[in-house]
């Protein structure tokens, strides 16, 4: 039987939480200290990590590309946050939460911040016109799942995710109720995706880029090494459209970009042009990056 906890009358924050990465959480926002963001030569500036919220606006990027819009052009920059980047005073500007991703926009007149990953992702799609309906009841269904994904990943991550695979010790009661409401959400995915392609219908949108990274790798067995004790191979049509997206090579593009886990050929810290697939994967560049 566990030590029952009684919260004190005033919480008050007197020792670290334990865990993976309890040296990037505090109570308090702001910078700790002074560092300008790096500003490379092309319209869009990301600063992020290849973690399933950055992968969301990678994978995006690089559709966008492979689907011709040559002005989505972009650089990618490297937010280590086990190290504390997100509190550097050039990240906390562009966004006040330090949390990735974060995107400075520079194609007009002046530079224009955008974070939340949700919102990048229309603000990118509406920009180009692309991968979400302008109107009408399917650009109504694709921002419903897109909103669905913003409100259920963090039950996903910092809910199971941190209790099953990151917390310092493993307590019954979080991983049976997140372990839960993950299957609950993974059916979810499971009954709308019977019959059609994608999650909001016949085309493919921003919807799909932004619950894939969590849910689709979560089929693939590649989120919390929970695949087995979540049975993820029972949701049979997330995992077909897990693996459809899987695919696509904008998609593994993407996935790439700012990784810093897995193996070094997956592993792109930094993208500045088209060509770093090929010549700055990790693997090719060693110690050279740090």
């Amino acid at each position: 039987m566990t030590e029952t906890y009684t919260p004190p009358a005033v919480w008050t924050w007197d020792r670290e939480n334990g865990g993976k990465f309890a040296s990037t959480n505090r109570p308090i926002a702001g910078a700790t200290h002074d560092h300008d963001l790096p500003v490379g030569a092309h319209p869009f500036q990301l600063y992020s990590l290849g973690t399933p919220n950055g992968v969301k606006v990678t994978v995006l990027f690089e559709e966008l590309l492979a689907a011709g819009h040559g002005g989505a052009e972009y650089d990618a920059w490297l937010i280590d946050i086990g190290k504390g980047d997100q509190f550097g005073s050039g990240f906390v500007a562009a966004n006040p939460n330090s949390k990735i991703p974060a995107l400075v926009d520079r194609s007009g007149p002046e530079p224009v911040r955008v974070f939340e990953s949700g919102a990048i992702l229309m603000h990118l799609a509406e920009k180009f016109g692309a991968f979400l309906a302008p109107s009408g009841p399917v650009r109504a269904e694709q921002l419903s799942w897109l909103m669905w994904q913003m409100g259920s990943a963090p039950l996903l991550g910092g809910g199971f995710g941190h209790f099953y695979a990151y917390a310092p010790e493993k307590y019954r009661y979080p991983i049976d109720r997140y372990a839960m409401e993950s299957k609950r959400q993974m059916d979810v995915l499971n009954r709308e995706l019977a019959g059609k392609p994608f999650i909001a219908g016949a085309d493919y949108s921003i919807a799909d880029m932004a619950i894939w990274p969590w849910y689709g790798q979560l089929a693939l067995g590649r989120l919390y090494d929970a695949g087995e004790f979540l049975d993820v191979k029972s949701y049979a049509n997330v995992l077909a459209w897990a693996e459809r997206i899987d695919a696509r090579p904008a998609v593994q593009r993407g996935r790439m970009v700012n990784r810093k886990s897995g193996e070094l050929h997956t592993q792109l810290w930094e993208r500045h042009s088209a060509e770093d697939f090929e010549t700055r994967t990790q693997d090719r560049i060693g110690d050279a990056a740090e």
